[in-house]
């Protein structure tokens, strides 16, 4: 899952899919002109790929294709739900160097650690011949990626253009407008958000809330500011940066006002949920679309839809490939992510997934697509313009462990009742604590 997970403003390129996947074709079968050697020595080999969340290669039918077009290679996938979890263990393996797969996914709120502290622990992929590729991506998404001497530690996945993901069928139940242009005008600012969610809260229907959590709520808000956790000159600002502060507020507040169905995202509850009804809207960054299907399921087809994210456009989540020098099989697991993440695989990603791309050329490609499960919502466009007008965010080293403190802190006040200031330090401790 690729989540906190940002399209950046920048000036992209297009790259034909059918020139990707010839040279795809060519490197994987004809060896690398840059002097890699390859660990299969051109036997079999199969190439292990250990992701957190919900990527969608297998759902959307990616290894099958790639193992076709490339006799002798087969992929195993490994994968865990919660993305804390995973950086935790990928952690103790780097260090011991034992037990990594050829591909590791990294999420972007990572990547500034990879690129800035761990770049010996990465492959540079520069010695398969990734420099090539730079065209293909967004300036910024680029850049996250590349280390201090120059490396490049990872290539893009998807960014996470953020939209308001609800169900339309317990809006009508409870009496609000359904039609994604009329609640965008409703919920022009947050504020609007919220009171729109206290006229939902007196119609209800049973047992259902207004959103999943307060702590989604933050994390969607906080992805539209350009300076989250630290500057750009890096100095850690969190504490005092009154953007960060907003969302915590309007996160509180919503909680003081009953409007949350106090669920932990990804706990099995949570998951549970999306196919009860339990809650009517979710902040949905464009990778939670494939998540919603999977939980949700057939029932949910038609009942969902999709509309423009209050106060302005923002990003949450994104990741990147990567390939760990304790790789067995480098070279075979660069060909894999340079044609999982060429334009082509991107855009047929969006159109089954909803995992945004990060490819110039997927991005013109699915300008148009809409999504019959989402009431045939225009999710090219919305995601696309939420995309363009994105910020460009500042990425530091510690920010996905700093927001994990923060949203802890939430479920605090939004499940146990603490008092927000004592949930805020109890934060703030745990920020110092983590960061050592």
């Amino acid at each position: 899952m690729p989540i906190d997970r940002a399209v950046r403003s920048t000036t992209l390129a297009v790259r034909l899919g059918a020139v990707v996947l010839s040279g795809a074709l060519l490197a994987a079968c004809g060896g690398s002109s840059d002097g890699a050697t390859t660990d299969a020595a051109g036997g079999d080999v199969t190439v292990t790929v250990d992701l957190f969340g919900s990527f969608g290669y297998k759902e959307a039918g990616l290894y099958a294709e790639y193992e076709k077009l490339h006799p002798g290679v087969t992929i195993k996938q490994t994968d865990t739900e919660d993305e804390a979890d995973y950086w935790k263990s990928l952690q103790t393996r780097l260090a011991g160097g034992g037990g990594l797969a050829d591909v590791q996914g990294v999420e972007v709120g990572r990547i500034a650690s990879v690129a800035q502290q761990q770049a010996d622990k990465f492959e540079d992929l520069k010695k398969y011949g990734a420099d090539g590729l730079k065209g293909q991506f967004a300036e910024a998404k680029w850049a996250a990626a590349t280390g201090k001497n120059g490396e490049v530690l990872g290539l893009g996945t998807d960014v996470g253009p953020e939209a308001m993901c609800y169900r339309k069928d317990l809006f009508a139940k409870a009496g609000l407008p359904t039609d994604r242009e009329a609640l965008a005008k409703e919920w022009a600012d947050w504020d609007g958000y919220l009171e729109l969610g206290k006229r939902y809260k007196a119609k209800a229907p049973a047992k259902s809330a207004w959103l999943d959590s307060v702590g989604s709520l933050y994390s969607i808000m906080i992805g539209q500011e350009q300076e989250r956790y630290y500057d750009a000159s890096g100095k850690l600002i969190w504490e005092e940066n009154p953007a960060l502060r907003a969302a915590w507020d309007h996160s509180v507040k919503a909680a003081a006002d009953g409007l949350s169905a106090k669920l932990d995202q990804w706990s099995p509850q949570w998951n549970q949920a999306f196919s009860a009804g339990s809650f009517a809207t979710m902040p949905c960054p464009a990778w939670m679309l494939g998540y919603i299907k999977g939980q949700a399921g057939e029932t949910g087809k038609g009942k969902w839809d999709v509309a423009a994210l209050p106060g302005g456009a923002g990003n949450w989540g994104g990741s990147y490939l990567a390939v760990p020098r304790a790789a067995q099989h480098k070279k075979e697991a660069y060909e894999l992510i340079k044609w999982l993440t060429a334009p082509e695989q991107q855009a047929r990603l969006f159109e089954k997934q909803g995992n945004f791309p990060s490819s110039t050329g997927a991005i013109e490609k699915v300008a148009t697509a809409t999504d019959p499960y989402f009431s045939n919502a225009p999710i090219g466009k919305i995601f696309g313009d939420a995309a363009k007008a994105a910020p460009v965010q500042v990425l530091g080293v510690h920010d996905q462990n700093i927001a994990q403190q923060i949203t802890n802190a939430l479920s605090e006040v939004e499940r146990k009742g603490t008092a927000p200031e004592k949930a805020w330090e109890n934060a703030r401790k745990g920020v110092a604590n983590t960061l050592g």
